[in-house]
Formats: structure tokens, sequence, C-alpha cells
């Protein structure tokens, strides 16, 4: 890793210094309650830091096995650096492909993978003349159809850190089949592949002579690879000023060095200390507030945190996306964190208690996304070695990967997934499934008195195994969690899955047992097929949704499985009026 005069005059044309002396002053920790807390907790934030910067596993961890992991996980803090020296690169492909006539590009990606270049389309956008922009990280069969870009000029991009992603390689399977239909003989110039060297899709991408491989450093895990390959790729196709992001991470990771400043000063340190100690004193609702502009940044910054930060019983809570409140609809575990974008709208944190714990983030524009993705993971970093947990890996994602091909494999030999019989079923069809943690609870409910079960220090979930695309169920999903956050005052969260099996399921399942969870799934209208496979998009969406389920289930979760008879927003919302009709 670069020193911090290297940073600063390495790549004089990205101007780094003049960014960084931007971002010196651009945090404001308001602590409120935390107060204490956090002054006794900032000499840890410095410890944590110094030895972030080391690259010195025993930040996290004594165990000598969780060190070596831990030492193979921080390539991210030299990954801007990379990228600084790859931007010839980068630009010379992108104008390839944009010669070539490409009107249109695909990401198939899941998880880190594909969140950091959707925020990059919608904070930066497509610059004009370039390819239109398509982020795909969805099984659902309506999502998959909506995708129906021409076949004979779109390129697409194949994103998976392992290579061995469900995900991603069935929907390859399905546009490899558009490409052959559309009588594309040499379909495999219209893939690139992204993912680390030796993994199977590099030896595909190789054998099968992929436009172009893109090979990322194995020690950046996915949620830190936002300025990497995975990131920077997909920025490039979009004509993006890629040396403008990459100079602002330069920039932020040049002012958060720890000798520089204390913790309370530093501008991404100062933010892992509110989170990690915020989240120790039992204020571990991380409430974000951000302007309409950046709303996709959220997810990105959801993810993060959750699947870094959510195991052992412990964890921060992300909750992103959610409609601003005043101060009577927010309980006392809640750490806001308001987001500032210069000459955008305010982030509609106005409302808030004078006394409420708060951190005020600036970004001077756009295109200093690339200080924030340092800053966000340099926090998180930090956050974790102050809650004593490894924020580098996922146990508890493989849960429910293991479920879902448990249940896939059964579907091959039966025909059919094996789904428990309902608890109750609605006048409407919907079918209602209770979590073993509920059925055996002390204080038995029926299914529609499940949110009855929300009581103080709690959060909501709300996770949809529906297209992310459609936008009357999304208006639907958002209401119903909206409603129910003013019912409680409990923090809420949302997710499409299979997406937040790779972000927030982790934390869903490995911290702290404080969620109330309510899956929604629904008949596709019609269903897909994936090439090569016995079962369509729809059967495996609902293997995964199934398979989450049984993880919460034997996590000791409370949760509760909606299945919809097909996907209509009409019922989702008598959904809501059962459920919130004796929610208290």
């Amino acid at each position: 890793m670069q020193n911090a005069q290297e940073l600063l005059t390495r790549w004089p044309a990205l101007e780094v210094e003049q960014k960084r002396a931007r971002l010196q002053h651009s945090l404001r920790l308001a602590a409120g309650p935390l107060a204490g807390s956090l002054n006794k907790t900032s000499a840890d934030a410095d410890r944590a830091a110094a030895g972030l910067w080391r690259r010195d596993p025993g930040a996290w961890s004594r165990d000598a096995a969780v060190q070596k992991a831990i030492a193979d996980r921080l390539g991210w803090m030299s990954s801007p650096a990379l990228m600084a020296d790859s931007i010839d690169r980068l630009r010379t492909f992108a104008a390839a492909v944009k010669r070539d006539g490409f009107t249109d590009v695909v990401l198939l990606g899941m998880g880190g993978s594909s969140l950091a270049p959707e925020v990059l389309r919608a904070v930066v956008g497509v610059a004009a003349g370039w390819p239109r922009f398509h982020m795909l990280d969805s099984t659902d069969p309506a999502a998959v159809r909506a995708v129906d870009t021409p076949a004979k000029t779109t390129l697409y991009l194949l994103a998976s850190k392992s290579g061995g992603t469900i995900e991603p390689n069935v929907l390859a399977a399905h546009f490899t089949q558009r490409l052959i239909d559309a009588g594309v003989a040499r379909w495999a110039d219209h893939f690139v592949a992204i993912t680390d060297p030796g993994t199977a899709l590099h030896r595909r991408a190789r054998d099968e002579k992929f436009r172009d491989v893109f090979e990322n450093p194995a020690d950046i895990g996915g949620r830190y690879s936002a300025l990497s390959f995975f990131g920077m790729v997909p920025a490039a196709l979009m004509g993006q000023d890629i040396a403008e992001i990459i100079g602002w991470g330069l920039a932020m990771l040049s002012a958060a060095d720890p000798a520089a400043s204390t913790a309370m000063q530093n501008p991404a340190v100062a933010l892992g200390l509110a989170m990690g100690g915020g989240a120790a004193a039992g204020v571990d609702k991380l409430t974000l507030l951000v302007p309409p502009a950046l709303d996709a940044f959220g997810l990105w910054v959801e993810q993060l945190i959750a699947e870094s930060t959510g195991k052992q019983g412990k964890g921060i809570v992300p909750i992103a996306g959610e409609a601003p409140a005043d101060a009577t609809k927010y309980g006392r575990d809640r750490l806001f964190a308001r987001v500032h974008l210069a000459g955008a709208r305010a982030s509609g944190g106005d409302a808030l208690s004078s006394d409420a714990p708060a951190v005020d983030i600036d970004v001077p524009g756009p295109l200093a996304l690339g200080a924030e993705f340092v800053r966000w993971e340099v926090a998180t970093a930090v956050a974790g070695a102050l809650l004593g947990i490894d924020p580098f890996d996922q146990p508890n994602v493989q849960q429910a990967k293991d479920a879902t091909n448990s249940l896939l494999a059964e579907f091959k030999a039966k025909g059919a997934l094996p789904i428990a019989k309902p608890d109750r079923t609605l006048p409407n069809g919907v079918a209602l499934t209770l979590s073993s943690a509920v059925r055996k609870s002390s204080r038995p409910i029926e299914p529609d008195a499940f949110l009855s079960l929300i009581g103080e220090g709690d959060y909501f979930a709300l996770l949809a195994y529906l297209a992310p695309g459609d936008a009357a169920l999304g208006a639907a999903l958002q209401q119903l969690r909206g409603t129910v956050r003013d019912a409680t005052r409990a923090a809420t969260m949302f997710g499409y899955g299979p997406r937040y099996l790779h972000s927030t399921g982790q934390l869903h399942k490995g911290g702290p047992n404080s969620g109330v969870f309510l899956l929604i799934t629904a008949a596709p209208e019609p269903d897909v097929a994936i090439p090569g496979e016995p079962f369509s998009f729809g059967t495996l969406e609902l293997a995964q949704a199934v398979g989450d389920f049984g993880a919460l289930d034997a996590s000791g979760r409370r949760a509760m499985h909606a299945h919809l008879p097909r996907p209509d927003a009409a019922l989702i919302d008598s959904l809501g009026q059962a459920l919130l009709t004796r929610a208290r």
C-alpha cells in the first residue's frame, strides 16, 4: 500500500491533494447521549485504524486462523491505487466496446459485485452516446423477461468473485441462449468476465474465448470491491469519468490516514467509532437519511454494513430507503447518518429530536462517490474491531445457499419442491406459514397477529421475492413497510430476494435475534425456463425463498412466509391490512 505522500503525488492528473482538502472536514459528529460512550471508545478506534493501515489482522482477532483469513481480505486498501494504474486499460476497453456498436450493457451479478455499479448508474448516470446500462441481480421471471435488449448489440458482463454463484451463472445461460437464438455465431464475443484468478468462471472465459476477462485481486472481498474492476469496468462502459471517481477514492484514503488525525476528527474513522460505539451501547439501528439523488447509495451501504457486522449475535442494523418521519416515529435505538449532496435537496433529517445522535456527511458531487466507497469501507472495518468481530467473513450466508441446493436436489429427484403446509390461508388465497420460533413461543399467536411480536429494540424486515422493477408491487411493499414503522416505531428493513441473501441475509441469521421477518413470494405469471436445467427461474426463486425461510427458522428467528397466488399489489395491500389490524 502506498504511503501518504505517494497517494498525494503519484497521479498528479487526479488532483488527489486538492480533493483531500475538501474531504478532511466533510464529517460532523453530534454524539448526543452517546458522547460519553464514544469518548471512552475513541482510543480503541484509533488503535483499530492504525492496525488497518498496518494491515495487522490482530486489530480484529487474536486467533491465528482468523488472522490469516483476515490478512487475505485486506487488498481493498490498495485497490484505488490499482485502479489508478489501470485507467488507460479501462478506457481503451470501453472505447472499443462503444466503437464496435454495442447499444446495451447488461451486468449479471449478485451482491457486492453488482451493487456498486448500480449505484454509479443511478447517481452518476450514463454519458451521452454510451451504451444503455442494465443491472440484473434477480431470479424473478418477470425481472429476467424485463431485460429485453437487442441481442446482437448487447454486451453481457458476467461478474462473480467466486465464479460459482448460481444466480449469474443461470442468467448467463439464459442470455447465451438468446444470443444463439438471434443467430449470433460468436456469442462469446458478447461476454466479458470479471472474477478472481483461477475460478471456474476465469477458466471458462479463457476456454470459450470471451471478449475479455478482468482478473480482480483475490484478496478483495465482494462487498469491498467498489473501487476495483467489479465497479470500474461497468463505470467505464457507462462513459463515466473514472479518473475522477478513482481520484476521490485515493483522496479519502489519504484523508482517513490515522497518522493525520485522532478518531473524533477523522472523516472515516469517526464514522466507524459512531457505528461501533453506538451499537455496543444499544444504539444499533444506523438509519441513513439521503437526498433522493443518493437513494441507490443506501443499498450499497446496507449490504456493506449488514454482511460485515452481523455475526456472533452482534451487529449494526442498517436502515436504508425508509421514508423520513418526525421524531415521534423513531425509537431510542437509532443513530442517524445524514448525507448531504452538493446541489441536491435536503436529506429529510430536519425533524429529528435535538438530542438524537447523528453523523452529518458532505458529498461534494456525484463523482465523489469514490470517496464515499472508501469512507464507509474504512468505517465498517473500524466498527467491526470495536464490536470484536471479523468484518471480512460471512459465515451464515452459506446457510441459505445450502438450503437452496438441497431443495433443488429434491426437485430434481421428485419434480416438486417440498413446501410445508401453511398455518392459515386467507380468503384471497394468500398462504401464511410461521417459523418454529413463533409456533413454540411462550405466547402463541395466529398468523394474522404476526406483527404483534415486534417489541422495543426489534427491527422489522420485509423480504420480497418479486420483480424489483415492478412499480406497483414496489409501491405496495413500501407502503406496508412505512405503515409498520409508524404503527410500531420499529426500525424497518426492506430487501428483494435473492439479492438480500448476499447482503443483509448475513445479519438476519448471524446478528442479534432482534428481527421480525415477513418473507413474501408469489406464483410467477408466466415462468421462464433455464437452459440446461430441469428447474425454471420461478422454481429457483421459490427454492431460494423457502431455503432462506428454513435458515431463519433454524436460527430461531421470528419469521412468517406469505405466498401470494400471483404477483399482485392488491394482495400485498390486503395482507398488510390483515396484519396491521392486530399489530398492537
